[in-house]
């Protein structure tokens, strides 16, 4: 069997094994993914294994030989099902690997906003801490996370173990509605409304659709504490970046921290990117699932 992997790079950093794959037959890869065509000696593949790389009819069609295409992620969006379907080629994906790697980002996010780590760290860089006439600099006053409420958004794997861990930390826990589903009434679910009203903090783990894209707007901010935080471990278009950005310097939120956003990589003159903004902005380059042991399960 011939198996090839286009964008091999955005996975393994030469600290993987791939042994599991290359044993079922002659594998080759590319590291970086193919700009404009697909590269040269994989159109006799009978697996496709891509990342990122878009799979549309026309490139599908060209494999002579195609019997599987393994998407090396949760979401196939990057694939054109139908011509798929019609063709007679699976496609899967893979779901799960990277629920632990998520989880302890979003709690990095949480003890960093909370304990004011970067507002901290800084003012160490800066030599304030040195110059203090105390043992100690009490600059940035912080509050536990204790006692304080967390909104999760998005109740799956993910966010399920999100909400067990802040429980664990002494956190009361608000689950949201997602706009457009059907809710039992023992599913002890908040609307959206209240879940922006009195959360602390508020977790984005929902996916991407009709129904969430744009979900967390102006008027969604509106409704949240000055001193609350959000965070985004979902997708970009979840959050209206440039709303996101008003509330921010409206002092309307006290922080976004977020390892996703609407364009990928992130431009360099992004609005996240203001200097007036690092103290209330954390961003991550899309890592959140990428240890190594999650590229593993992968």
């Amino acid at each position: 069997m011939k198996i090839v992997f286009l964008d091999a790079g955005t996975l393994d950093l030469g600290d993987v094994n791939l042994a599991p794959i290359k044993k079922f037959g002659h594998y080759r890869s590319w590291s970086k993914p193919p700009q404009k065509k697909l590269p040269r000696g994989c159109s006799d593949a009978e697996v496709v294994i891509t990342n990122k790389v878009m799979l549309n009819r026309k490139n599908i069609g060209s494999f002579k030989n195609l019997k599987l295409i393994c998407v090396a992620a949760t979401g196939v969006n990057n694939i054109e099902l139908e011509a798929a379907r019609e063709l007679k080629i699976a496609v899967t994906n893979v779901a799960g690997y990277s629920t632990t790697t998520v989880v302890e980002h979003t709690l990095m996010f949480l003890l960093a906003f909370s304990h004011r780590l970067k507002e901290h760290q800084n003012a160490v860089q800066r030599g304030l801490w040195s110059r203090s006439p105390n043992f100690s600099l009490l600059k940035f006053p912080y509050s536990d996370l204790e006692g304080k409420t967390l909104g999760v958004l998005g109740y799956g794997t993910i966010g399920k173990k999100v909400a067990a861990f802040a429980k664990t930390l002494g956190m009361k826990v608000m689950v949201g509605k997602i706009p457009g589903r059907k809710y039992s009434a023992s599913s002890k679910r908040f609307s959206l409304a209240r879940v922006f009203q009195q959360s602390d903090f508020v977790s984005l783990h929902c996916a991407l659709s009709a129904a969430t894209k744009d979900l967390v707007n102006r008027a969604a901010l509106k409704k949240m504490k000055s001193s609350a935080y959000l965070l985004n471990l979902a997708r970009g278009p979840i959050v209206v970046e440039s709303d996101i950005v008003a509330a921010l310097k409206a002092n309307e939120i006290a922080g976004y921290a977020t390892d996703v956003a609407v364009q990928e990589p992130l431009p360099p003159r992004h609005p996240f990117l203001q200097k007036s903004l690092a103290h209330k902005l954390w961003v991550t380059p899309h890592v959140a699932w990428a240890s190594r042991e999650s590229r593993q399960r992968l």
